[in-house]
């Protein structure tokens, strides 16, 4: 078996090759070819495409006696419309796009578990599905494609690691049950009638209804829904008007609504169109709402993330082990594992307090400290070691 330092050094030039040659969703066919060509140096791994630009990999154990089981493990690797602001020596090569959400991270970890893993051969009961995953930060992302295509039939848990700037190398952060939230995206069109800045009264302004649109709709939040449930509702797009003395025809609102609960996730979305069609019918506007639905949000089984928090503490020791004080409200794909297998996704710890300020995910300077990924490695494959003795 490799030792950990070479280990350590290998994962890193995997991240950094990804980081170099990022690729957008349903485009990563360079970034899953060279997957595939890692993955089929490992011996015992059986290595699928499932779809242009994914992978899979499944080992499976010989044994027969023990208390085996059929896990899975998954990393996403589709990178952002973002143009990276660092001055990394291995930064993007592909103008406009960057890995700034850690997806150049996942499969380097992921990789590392399989070269560990495949290497220790098929004396184990149980087996390891590797998923190296396409199109997570679209909609409709690449998750339910896989899951549509079987790659979690048969499977009893499921596991990930989503890389943190909020932590420490050499920490976790955990969490039961909600993990993140589910995402509805909303567009508004505002239908009015034009005519000059000077004789407001004989136009239908929609730059008008749609303010009363914005500040309306935020009692969704504060009145229409239970604080325990409430979501999070956002406009984060009004475009109207082209000139300072012409009262538009049109005006086009966008945003979001965040939520926990799926009843709420609902009930949200029904009391926007009442509230939008309600205040332009008495304006005499028409309005049109399109949606946008995204994925549910990521549920951690209890006993699993227990496992989780253990497997985490015999890496980093128990002090290294946090709780997650509350869920994330951004979203995440694998809900569409969690909605069929029992899973656990976790946060691992990628900021180095010598970096300075700990630039968010998605943001173009966003970088991580590569130490931290033996962690993510090892996780993985204790995770394997437990599961598939």
């Amino acid at each position: 078996m490799v030792g950990t330092d070479v280990l350590k050094q290998q994962v890193i030039k995997w991240r950094q090759h990804l980081h170099m040659y990022p690729e957008l969703s349903y485009q990563e066919h360079k970034t899953a070819q060279f997957i595939y060509n890692q993955l089929k140096t490992f011996p015992h791994l059986d290595v699928k495409r499932l779809t242009e630009t994914s992978v899979c990999a499944f080992l499976r154990g010989t044994k027969t006696e023990g208390n085996g089981h059929t896990i899975l493990l998954r990393a996403d690797i589709d990178a952002l419309p973002i143009e990276e602001e660092t001055d990394l020596s291995f930064k993007s090569q592909n103008s406009g796009v960057m890995h700034a959400c850690g997806h150049d991270a996942h499969p380097a970890m992921l990789l590392g578990a399989a070269k560990v893993l495949a290497e220790r051969g098929t004396d184990f009961n149980g087996e390891i599905r590797f998923v190296f995953q396409h199109a997570e930060e679209v909609t409709p992302g690449g998750a339910a494609q896989l899951v549509s295509l079987g790659i979690a039939d048969n499977v009893d848990f499921a596991f990930a690691l989503h890389v943190s700037p909020d932590y420490e190398v050499g920490q976790f952060a955990m969490k039961d049950g909600k993990f993140t939230a589910a995402a509805d995206d909303f567009e508004i069109k505002i239908y009015g009638r034009g005519g000059h800045a000077s004789t407001p009264e004989v136009s239908i302004d929609p730059l008008l209804i749609g303010s009363e649109i914005v500040m309306a709709l935020q009692t969704i939040v504060s009145r229409k829904v239970p604080s325990i449930h409430a979501p999070v509702l956002t406009v984060a797009k009004f475009h109207c008007g082209t000139a300072l003395n012409i009262i538009a025809d049109t005006a086009e609102l966008g945003g979001t609504i965040r939520s926990l609960d799926a009843k709420v996730r609902v009930e949200a979305r029904e009391h926007l169109e009442k509230i939008v069609h309600s205040i332009a019918s008495m304006h005499g506007a028409t309005v049109e709402i399109k949606w946008e639905l995204g994925c549910p949000s990521v549920t951690n089984d209890k006993e699993l993330t227990a496992l989780s928090r253990r497997v985490a503490s015999d890496i980093v020791g128990e002090t290294g082990v946090k709780e997650l004080p509350a869920p994330m409200f951004g979203t995440e794909d694998f809900a569409d594992f969690s909605e069929v297998v029992p899973s656990s996704m976790q946060f691992i710890g990628v900021h180095n307090v010598d970096f300075g300020e700990a630039f968010p995910l998605h943001h173009p300077r966003f970088r991580i400290d590569e130490d931290a990924l033996i962690y993510g490695v090892r996780y993985f494959e204790n995770i394997a070691r437990t599961l598939c003795p």
